[in-house]
């Protein structure tokens, strides 16, 4: 397989090899992905960036803002069929 980029291929490689190259300081935990490492971090440190515009709530990820944000515009994408 192929990359554009030398940083692209370091990631790749991270699924044969297993290397988990992100380990939290506070609790030992180690993860493959930076961005996995991130949302971690909120774990110890409550810190909630994504903010409703229609409501005081807050969020650790922006996929939970979106899930949230249905709750406003009554939005329902999972249909049964």
């Amino acid at each position: 397989k192929g990359f554009k980029r030398s940083s692209l291929l370091q990631a790749h490689l991270r699924v044969h090899t297993g290397l988990r190259a992100f380990r939290c300081a506070q609790c030992g935990l180690a993860f493959k992905w930076a961005s996995h490492y991130q949302y971690h971090l909120r774990q110890h440190s409550g810190e909630r960036p994504y903010t409703c515009p229609s409501c005081p709530k807050a969020f650790k990820n922006s996929s939970s803002l979106r899930r949230h944000r249905r709750t406003h515009t009554g939005e329902r994408p999972h249909t049964c069929a």
